[in-house]
């Protein structure tokens, strides 16, 4: 009985994690009562912190994760005169002229 639960657990949490979207949740770590486990790192309940993929995660006191992107993809601009470059450090889009790229362009709308 324990090993069908272990299954379903896992194969939830492979679920969960693959699912495209904005935010994502984490089961518990089985055994796991310190906090939350997340990619080998041990984080206390209650902390935040953020993902080397720009995910801002929530270490939950069940011990689940929330998580959800930490930035906005820009979607209305204007892509004939301007690019879109993603800045991985900040987490974040600049939308700039693909002529001159120390102007930036206005951005209409985001998504995320």
């Amino acid at each position: 009985m324990m090993k069908c639960i272990l299954a379903f657990v896992i194969a939830l949490g492979i679920l969960v994690t693959t699912c495209n979207a904005a935010c994502f949740s984490l089961l518990p770590h089985l055994g796991e009562t310190n906090g939350c486990l997340y990619k080998g790192e041990l984080y206390e309940s209650g902390s935040k912190f953020r993902t080397k993929d720009c995910y801002n995660c929530t270490c939950l006191m069940d011990g689940s994760i929330k998580c959800c992107q930490a930035y906005g993809t820009p979607v209305k601009y204007d892509k004939e005169k301007c690019k879109a470059i993603f800045d991985k450090k900040a987490c974040l889009y600049h939308v700039v002229e693909k002529r001159n790229r120390s102007k930036e362009c206005e951005i209409f709308a985001m998504v995320g």
